[in-house]
């Protein structure tokens, strides 16, 4: 039906005839001459209509806003003073000759360069309108790219793309399941697969070597900037391989991709132990960008008369953690009440500060309501952390997870709140991680999966388990854990001694894990593999807040969908064909909410 996009039009066309078709995004008539600014994924052009084509005229005199529109005519050069050069197809447009009106369109909800100011519930209920927007169609345009090159990449590295199934059982990894009834086997459920962890972890069993997936995961979980019910996954496994391959393999990825799309060439890739990553930066996906440290004041802290620091400075699992923010002295009382209050969302019962104005006056020089408690310990404090007059030094002191969490949260939004941000990209390895992690029973659960391979021998591991380390390695990017993956267990003895560990007995282990622990004694190779968050990604390198702006159509957060109105009632025959029964209680107490 047309000849061009939109966006292609350009000098070269000069005095040729061209079919375009598309929306209008903006009418104007100017003095008899209706000029229609049309577009379509590739861009916006003029087009002109004048009185001397008066069927092309009428046409043109009734359209508006959103209408589809076919329209034929002669480029030409804009007349002098009116030239866009900021603009793709600026420095042209179309004498129409022909407009036809392929589709009426009723006002929309909001127009398309004025969506700032609707909400974006507004904009995810008529996605289809809010995905017109040229920045709309850009991200998703570089998020097809950005697999485009991924699948490249792989292919010629020798990785087959395979499939794996949607429908599942139900196996522990981490996040609760989505369930599906099945009508064949009343009582019985599938499980939407949270990753394809165990199915490719078969495959490598099955002598495939080398896969990869673009796969769709499922997790129902609570949501953030960076989460979704389901969520687009690069997932990599391969034999025969170590961490070092593994790792080289996706670094090497990762910088093509941004080479290719980005036109960037990313930094040096340090590896970083996971121990470091908390004690420096409290976080395991530090942004290094951003250069301030938390710094270990525990034996300091434990000489002081004041239990809020000597308490958890002398407790097993306590920790008083120091960050120093240089200038940060000029904060007002009321900018440190609000990150007081923003520690207290990671659990901080307070937030101690001293603010540094004139060191060589020692005490007289310090404003704190705290320093009063650590005169004999105040100028070795400030040696070790390096401060200078302007400084501010935030404490923690708690339990050694509820440090981590508030101070390193606290270092992220004061490096985006002082725009401390040193480069544009700052990626890391992230290894040696824990192999297990306590809950506050003492209880071990997985770090990050049960099939993660340990560092050590099966006997090792059963004689210290809560210090055992794992061989596995995230790839982290500005803050953000772009991808995770391991070492896998390929050994039945091994796989059998984590299930002890974590409490699995034979039977439980056959029953949700069978069909692997069955597979592992028919050679399995040495195997591992990472999976990327794709949207994670995309997010990353368009510069989107949230992942929701890089996918067509995402959830809200509270997991639904605003234009399908998903999550829905069904009908009851579909219930009964299902074997599915409502209570009418919980039925009327959903409503209710």
């Amino acid at each position: 039906m047309r000849s061009h996009y939109c966006g292609q039009l350009n000098e070269t066309l000069v005095d040729q005839t061209v079919t375009v078709c598309g929306w209008v995004h903006r009418r104007r008539d100017h003095g008899g001459v209706i000029f229609l600014d049309m577009r379509d994924r590739d861009g916006i052009a003029q087009f002109v209509v004048d009185p001397d084509t008066a069927e092309a005229f009428a046409n043109a005199d009734r359209v508006r806003s959103e209408y589809v529109l076919r329209i034929t005519g002669r480029v030409r050069l804009r007349p002098e003073g009116t030239q866009n050069p900021n603009m793709p197809t600026g420095m042209i447009e179309v004498l129409a000759k022909d407009v036809e009106v392929l589709n009426t369109a009723v006002t929309p909800p909001f127009q398309l360069d004025e969506h700032g100011k609707v909400g974006e519930e507004v904009r995810l209920k008529h996605r289809y309108i809010d995905l017109r927007r040229p920045d709309m169609i850009e991200k998703l345009r570089l998020r097809s790219r950005i697999s485009h090159n991924v699948r490249a990449y792989l292919e010629n590295q020798g990785f087959l793309d395979i499939e794996t199934p949607v429908l599942t059982r139900a196996t522990p990894e981490g996040a609760r399941d989505y369930l599906v009834p099945s009508r064949t086997h009343a009582g019985n459920f599938f499980a939407l697969p949270q990753s394809p962890q165990l199915f490719k972890q078969l495959l490598m069993v099955a002598g495939f070597d080398r896969y990869y997936q673009i796969a769709k995961c499922f997790r129902d979980e609570d949501l953030r900037a960076d989460r979704q019910p389901e969520f687009t996954q690069i997932d990599i496994e391969a034999s025969f391989v170590e961490e070092n391959d593994i790792m080289g393999i996706t670094e090497a990825m990762i910088r093509q991709l941004f080479q290719d799309v980005l036109k960037t060439e990313l930094p040096e890739f340090p590896r970083m132990t996971w121990q470091e990553a908390m004690d420096r930066f409290g976080s395991d996906k530090p942004d290094l960008r951003i250069p301030l440290e938390l710094t270990n004041v525990d034996d300091l802290m434990q000489q002081v008369d004041f239990n809020v620091f000597s308490g958890p400075a002398s407790a097993d699992d306590g920790r008083v953690a120091a960050l120093k923010v240089p200038g940060g002295a000029k904060l007002s009382r009321k900018e440190i009440d609000a990150y007081t209050k923003f520690v207290g969302i990671y659990g901080a019962k307070g937030l101690a500060w001293i603010k540094v104005n004139e060191r060589a006056k020692g005490l007289k020089g310090l404003q704190s309501p705290i320093v009063k408690f650590m005169e004999n310990i105040v100028e070795e404090l400030l040696d070790r952390v390096g401060a200078e007059d302007g400084d501010i030094i935030f404490f923690g002191a708690d339990k050694a997870r509820i440090v981590n969490e508030a101070i390193g949260a606290l270092r992220v939004k004061l490096g985006a709140d002082l725009e401390l941000y040193t480069q544009e990209w700052a990626p890391l390895w992230v290894v040696d991680f824990p192999m297990f992690e306590a809950d506050d029973n003492g209880r071990l659960s997985p770090l990050h999966h049960p099939f993660t391979a340990p560092s050590c021998t099966p006997e090792e591991l059963k004689a210290d388990p809560a210090n055992a380390l794992s061989r596995a390695y995230d790839m982290v990017l500005n803050g953000t854990e772009l991808g995770g993956g391991s070492i896998r267990i390929h050994d039945q003895t091994m796989q059998s001694t984590v299930f002890e560990i974590l409490g699995i007995g034979e039977e439980e282990a056959q029953e949700k894990f069978g069909f692997l622990l069955d597979a592992l004694q028919y050679g399995a190779p040495p195997h591992g593999g990472l999976a990327f968050g794709l949207d994670r990604l995309v997010m990353l390198m368009v510069g989107a807040k949230t992942i929701r702006e890089v996918i067509a159509f995402p959830k809200t957060q509270s997991a639904a969908c605003l234009m399908t109105n998903a999550p829905g009632e069904v009908s009851p025959e579909q219930l009964k064909d299902l074997n599915i029964r409502l209570r009418q209680k919980a039925k009327a107490e959903t409503a209710a909410e």
